[in-house]
Formats: structure tokens, sequence, C-alpha cells
């Protein structure tokens, strides 16, 4: 099986019950704490002005962490949040009303090639976290990264934590994002399995 075929077991996750997703929620804030301080290291990476008006997209954002911590860092930005799940879209929405005027929700599924056509962009920013590995196949995550560089501006940037080692590794990640369009991939950060990639697309310094 070559590498851009080879799929992996991942945990499965009813993402489309409520009771199942407020559990999961409940599970996930017991790492809050950890989490949150990486991915305070991780928008450190993004050298906007801290009141730049910039658009942020937040691929896979779940229950809205990653966008709070975007609004934290950058409270004038704009931020579209993506995720397959409506129960967790829900969550985000009641989470995050305090931005309502600056955060969108979108429902899309990462695995469908089209989905880039419905959260509008292009952005200065896309960040994810512990989310793009969920697509178990690594074509799927290739076609993933590949939408991502689409919808980024000239020189913008694609902030990733996630799971790397425990699907493909590393150096592959690297590639696959070489391939789909970024022109630099920085390893930022890393504690086996978890690291921190970040991006740059084409046009950057």
């Amino acid at each position: 099986m070559g590498a851009a075929t080879q799929s992996f077991s991942v945990m499965h996750h009813d993402w489309h019950s409520h009771s199942y997703v407020e559990e999961w929620i409940e599970r996930d804030r017991q790492r809050d704490e950890e989490r949150r301080a990486r991915l305070k290291k991780m928008l450190a990476v993004a050298t906007f002005a801290p009141d730049a008006a910039i658009s942020v997209l937040d691929v896979g954002g779940g229950y809205g962490v990653v966008t709070e911590e975007v609004l934290r860092a950058f409270p004038q930005a704009r931020v579209t949040l993506q995720d397959y799940s409506q129960p967790m879209l829900d969550e985000a929405r009641r989470r995050l009303s305090p931005f309502a005027a600056q955060v969108g929700y979108v429902r899309c599924d990462l695995r469908d090639p089209s989905w880039t056509e419905h959260i509008g962009g292009p952005f200065d920013l896309a960040a994810s976290a512990i989310a793009i590995h969920n697509l178990g196949e690594l074509a799927a995550m290739a076609g993933c990264y590949r939408g991502i560089a689409r919808v980024l501006k000239p020189g913008a940037l694609f902030l990733d934590y996630d799971l790397f080692e425990r699907f493909g590794g590393i150096a592959l990640h690297t590639q696959l994002l070489g391939e789909a369009g970024f022109a630099r991939v920085d390893l930022i950060w890393q504690k086996s399995p978890v690291a921190i990639l970040a991006a740059y697309s084409a046009g950057a310094s």
C-alpha cells in the first residue's frame, strides 16, 4: 500500500449524537490547561499585530477552543469555524456567543473536495488542533491540506497541531503539505506523539 492510499485505525466517534458529543467534550476538558498552553505556543508563530483584523479559518474547530484562543491572541480577528458535527457547532456557537459578530460557522465534510466552496475566504491564517487525523486516510488528509492551501491568501500561514507520529510521521506530513502547495513547512514543537507544524503558502517571506 502506497503512502497516498495508506489508512489508519482511528477511534470511532458518533459526531452526530448530541449525547456522545456532550460526553466527549466533558472528557476533553480534562486536558484543557495542557492543550491551551500548546495552542498559545502555536499561535505565537503568527506574527500579526495583536490588533490586526485578520481573517482566520479554524479547521475541524469542534466546540471552539482554537477559535477562542485565536480571539484572545487577535481580538479583532474574524473567524470561520468549520466542523463536520452539528452538535459540536451548536456547542461552539453557545460557548462563543460573546463573539457572535466575529465568528461564522460552517458544517461541511473535509473528505468532500467541495468543502472549500462553502467556507469563503481567502484567509490570512488557518489553524487546526487534533482534528485532521480523524480523516483516517492519508489521501483524505492530503486532500484537506490541498483545500486549505487553496483558500489561503498569498503568504498566509497554516498552523497544525496534531498526532502526526501516529499517522505516517512528521516527515511524511511535511512532504504532503509541500505537495499541497505550501512553500515552506517548519516543525515548531514536538512531544511524541503530537507536534505543531507551520506551513507557509506561496508568497511568504
